[in-house]
């Protein structure tokens, strides 16, 4: 019995593995999971006494977790009950369907790799792009809301910029919980944006299986009590126009929405605006088919990036302007509702697009290079500086008298003017000659574009 037994090397090798590998997962992976999971927790208390909006703790369950209990919940079972059904396959085919697009759409957010990394890094590439600036924002309305109740920031949407630099103006506030498209399902950008908490979705997805497990999730987390950040238009705008409401995740929050026993709803308007759109040339050109199309591609973004450090390692570097963000007055869905005389949830939800177009429409902050745009875009011949400063000074009258924000650099409207001008000039936009200026006509869908952005404030 105490006879040695010979066995090889390679299996002797294998047992150690084996045995080593039981360790670690029956004694020590649960004291380390425990442990991280303690810190977490102490993390999210810190984070909480100063946000004004908590992370709840539907944002912070395990992604394994929150796929299984979307998959089970009653509305998707009958989705691939129904789905099945429909194209003839098993249940099991449909469920595993159902399965695969709960794990494309739930995020697995990470309040390190927000608070530590994303956080840091949209401040830092904010202010090294822009001349950041906080526009109107009634700091007492946004104080009084309800902090059970859930935050959705509805913007309109300018730029892939908008993610970064919201993220870093209400990042004294919440974290935010962004429904982002497509173009960010790529390689490294899906595990970075997924671990901030934001949600894929497809936005031209007709699939009714996977429109009832994007809205389930989209209720849970809105139930839950989530900040969340959606743009009403759907898409960037081509043409610089705030487009009309897509009603999608309007409709699927509105959809499991009981104003007797569901926690409030507040949307907060928030209007953005740039003196420049890093992809505007991009979304004004029209392709071969003659339809415009805007695409994420890595090798053009990255030799962009490439371009910007080289400029600034050499000193020839220049930030684009100004970038400003104006927050309007939060809309309680109780209240809206209360206030319809319909009850028609299909008229009330396009009741709320429009109203929230509208809130977004009126903070949109009016920069120097839009201003500069329209005045030379209504001009019929090229105009002397005086003139382009006097038309800007009427302009900037009527809309101080209508409470509608415009920022003036140094607030001072000669040099707002001037730097309007220079920026149209260097990108070859506007052109100069005799001291009289005008539209270079080769640019002249890139003037427009950026004159769109505030021309519903004098419709």
């Amino acid at each position: 019995m105490n006879n040695p037994v010979d066995i090889p090397f390679w299996l002797l090798a294998l047992l150690v593995i084996l045995a080593a590998i039981a360790v670690l997962d029956r004694l020590l992976l649960p004291s380390v999971r425990w442990y991280l999971r303690r810190r977490l927790n102490k993390v999210v208390e810190r984070l909480n006494d100063r946000l004004q909006l908590h992370i709840q703790p539907f944002k912070l369950t395990r992604r394994k977790v929150m796929i299984d209990r979307l998959i089970n919940d009653p509305a998707v079972m009958e989705a691939v009950i129904e789905h099945a059904h429909t194209e003839e396959i098993p249940e099991e085919i449909a469920r595993n369907t159902a399965e695969r697009y709960a794990r494309e759409i739930v995020p697995s957010f990470s309040a390190s790799t927000y608070f530590g990394f994303a956080i840091r890094a949209s401040r830092f590439i904010s202010n090294a792009f822009y001349r950041v600036r906080l526009g109107f924002m009634d700091d007492d309305a946004l104080r009084n809301v309800d902090p059970d109740s859930t935050v959705v920031f509805v913007m309109n949407h300018r730029s892939n910029m908008d993610y970064v630099l919201v993220t870093f103006l209400v990042a004294e506030r919440s974290a935010l919980s962004y429904a982002v498209g497509e173009w960010a399902r790529v390689w490294p950008l899906q595990q970075l944006i997924r671990a901030m908490g934001a949600y894929f979705i497809r936005r031209k997805s007709r699939n009714p299986l996977y429109r009832r497990v994007l809205a389930r999730y989209v209720q849970l987390a809105t139930q839950g009590g989530v900040t969340q950040a959606i743009f009403p238009e759907g898409g960037l705008s081509r043409d610089g126009t705030l487009g009309e409401p897509k009603l999608g995740l309007l409709s699927y929050i509105l959809g499991d929405f009981d104003p007797e026993t569901s926690r409030d709803v507040v949307f907060i308007p928030v209007g953005l605006n740039y003196d420049r759109v890093l992809e505007d040339r991009v979304l004004t050109s029209p392709s071969g088919d003659g339809k415009r199309r805007f695409r994420f591609q890595p090798l053009v973004f990255a030799g962009f990036a490439l371009k910007q450090i080289w400029l600034r390692m050499t000193g020839r570097f220049y930030r684009f302007g100004y970038a400003c963000v104006s927050f309007g007055e939060p809309v309680s869905l109780k209240k809206f509702i209360a206030s319809e005389n319909t009850g028609d949830p299909q008229s009330i939800t396009a009741n709320l697009g429009e109203t929230l177009i509208g809130k977004i429409a009126k903070v949109v902050p009016v920069l120097p290079v839009s201003l500069v745009s329209k005045v030379l875009l209504d001009a019929d011949t090229p105009l002397p500086m005086l003139e382009i400063k006097a038309r800007c000074n009427r302009h900037w009258q009527e809309l101080a008298s209508r409470d509608i924000y415009s920022h003036v650099p140094r607030a001072d409207e000669d040099y707002a003017v001037e730097v309007g001008l220079r920026m149209l000039t260097l990108r070859h936009m506007a052109q100069e000659k005799d001291g009289l200026y005008s539209v270079d006509p080769a640019n002249r869908s890139l003037v427009a574009y950026y004159a769109n952005a505030i021309a519903h404030h004098f419709q």
